[in-house]
């Protein structure tokens, strides 16, 4: 069994002994100091919490332990039911609420689950704050009310309505268009909420030809729930028979999306925020941001309308705040999220869903067509396992000087910026690993630009 805490939630497999594992004992030791934290900290006079969750077995046996847990805190609970993690950020400001609490482990096989932890503006914590809640669950510094400070409990299953409704609102998207082009839609949702959520916002867009794959949103995934390639066969295989334009993946809690084009081929989960910000500075140009680790190819892309890019530190929360520093009109992350702030600062797959229909349908161009007229760029991930006594950040130090020459970025580990490519090397937090991401414009070069710097650092280490 296992059990992770970090900054941004607890998550956890199911079972097992307490600290071994996500328990219904830790589960409430984890949402007390959330609540805690809340409360000493909330710069509003709302005493109520938005708690959501995706279509998990283990969903409901949480979700009880969860809400129970807030009532005892004094906190008033509004319970949305199953619902994808951007709906439950909408809820958040839609119910001027002091934060919410989104039950999923993202694409991470059903065995397990999170607590995923936000602020009053919907958006998740920051370092400091994640610090913060980490603290008060190991000391167990919380306090439960007393009966007649106990919070009430209101169900309100509408907001996925309302959030599709706030996606149709968006000026960018296109109903009218979306309709005439009578587009038929693939959609494998990996049998979690996306399942419902999906199709209806597909109706609400006007695409009435639906060829749905694993829309049963009863926590049986039917393979790995995390959309890369490998695990997209059957999606695939459906697109060859010629029987829809596009498909869409979603995981588990629908914050991530990966296109497939008509023919089967992947469009690439690294090109989904490529071409829906191609789409957006088209017609409303501004700046740009994604973590290190993405592809160049936006930063082309957004030179190409003569707006800037920013890299931001790996991690939702950081691209965030860049985007905030930059007052970016869009940016997300290379795993296919996308972040469009008119609708709100989230990774949000209904969004992109969107406005990739909406530049189809303007376009009148195939979506492999549409691929072609992207930089061709491929990332290669590697990771190299060192012994504890390895000075991690001494290696990336040495590293970092011995490249110089280079434009070489180091808010997050080290990013060396070649002529014709990248490498970016983070170190876990957890274990003595340095993960090495690389980019070039073939998979050879990408792959040369990786061992190259693993060989540099085994020399470095004495490997």
């Amino acid at each position: 069994m296992t059990l992770i805490k970090s900054i941004s939630g607890i998550r956890g497999t199911i079972g097992g002994i307490v600290g071994d594992g996500l328990n219904p004992v830790d589960t409430v030791r984890f949402t007390a100091a959330y609540a805690t934290h809340i409360k000493a900290n909330k710069i509003t006079d709302a005493n109520k919490i938005v708690v959501g969750r995706d279509a998990r077995i283990s969903g409901e046996m949480v979700n009880q332990i969860v809400i129970g847990t807030l009532l005892a805190m004094g906190f008033d609970v509004v319970n949305i039911g199953l619902a994808t993690t951007p709906t439950t950020e909408l809820a958040v400001t839609m119910e001027k609420a002091a934060g919410g609490i989104i039950l999923t482990a993202s694409h991470n096989p059903k065995q397990w689950n999170a607590l995923k932890l936000l602020n009053e503006k919907g958006e998740f914590l920051n370092a400091k704050a994640g610090e913060d809640v980490l603290q008060i669950a190991a000391n167990e510094s919380f306090v439960f009310s007393p009966v007649d400070e106990l919070g009430k409990l209101t169900e309100n299953f509408t907001y996925t309505d309302k959030h599709i409704e706030s996606v149709l609102a968006l000026h960018l998207v296109d109903v009218e268009a979306i309709k005439s082009a009578d587009f038929c839609v693939a959609i494998d949702c990996v049998n979690s909420v996306g399942g419902t959520v999906i199709p209806a916002l597909l109706q609400a867009l006007g695409v009435n030809k639906i060829e749905k794959l694993y829309c049963e949103p009863n926590g049986q995934f039917p393979h790995n729930p995390e959309p890369l390639p490998e695990h997209l066969t059957e999606i695939s295989a459906l697109m060859k028979q010629g029987k829809a334009d596009v498909g869409f993946v979603v995981d588990p809690d629908v914050d991530r999306l990966a296109i497939i084009s008509e023919d089967g081929s992947m469009f690439g989960e690294e090109y989904t925020l490529v071409s829906i910000a191609d789409y957006v500075l088209q017609h409303t140009p501004g700046n740009t941001v994604s973590n290190l680790s993405s592809t160049r190819a936006l930063r082309d892309v957004t030179n190409k309308y003569n707006c800037t890019y920013t890299a931001a530190a790996v991690g939702e929360v950081n691209v965030v705040t860049a985007m905030k520093e930059t007052n970016a009109i869009i940016g997300g992350e290379g795993n296919g999220g996308i972040i469009y702030p008119e609708s709100h600062y989230g990774r949000d797959a209904l969004v992109g869903i969107a406005l990739f229909l909406t530049m189809m349908a303007k376009s009148k161009t195939k979506v492999s067509d549409l691929r072609k007229t992207y930089p061709e760029y491929y990332i290669s991930k590697n990771k190299i396992e060192l012994t504890p006594a390895i000075d991690v950040d001494n290696v990336l130090k040495v590293i970092k000087e011995a490249h110089s020459e280079y434009d070489v970025n180091d808010i997050d580990g080290v990013k060396i910026d070649f002529p014709t490519g990248w490498v970016h090397l983070r170190k876990s937090n957890t274990e003595p690993i340095i993960r090495i991401y690389s980019e070039a414009a073939t998979a050879q070069e990408a792959e040369k630009f990786a061992n190259d710097i693993i060989d540099q650092i085994k020399k470095i280490a004495g490997l």
